[in-house]
């Protein structure tokens, strides 16, 4: 296993511990347990953004960019059904 597949590893678990972090905040019992799981997400993000930044600067990790009218297309499609709910 050599580095890259090593930092890859950590950011899927990172994501995942994001993941857990998010759902305990959300479904907490009280406020107490909510600002320590709200903690937890916001330092295991911070983990996350610093593992992606260090890839990134590898040549590890490039998100492709989106194409505009694409963008377009999905602002359009979310822009009129804002009162739905």
């Amino acid at each position: 296993m050599n580095d890259r597949d090593l930092m890859e590893n950590m950011l899927l678990l990172e994501k995942g511990s994001c993941d857990l972090y998010l759902h305990g905040t959300i479904e907490s019992s009280n406020q107490n347990v909510s600002r320590t799981f709200n903690k937890a997400l916001g330092d295991s993000l911070n983990m996350q953004s610093t593992i992606y930044s260090k890839m990134e600067s590898k040549g590890w990790y490039a998100p492709q960019q989106a194409e505009q009218n694409k963008i377009d297309s999905v602002r359009q499609q979310y822009s009129g059904s804002g009162s739905s709910m």
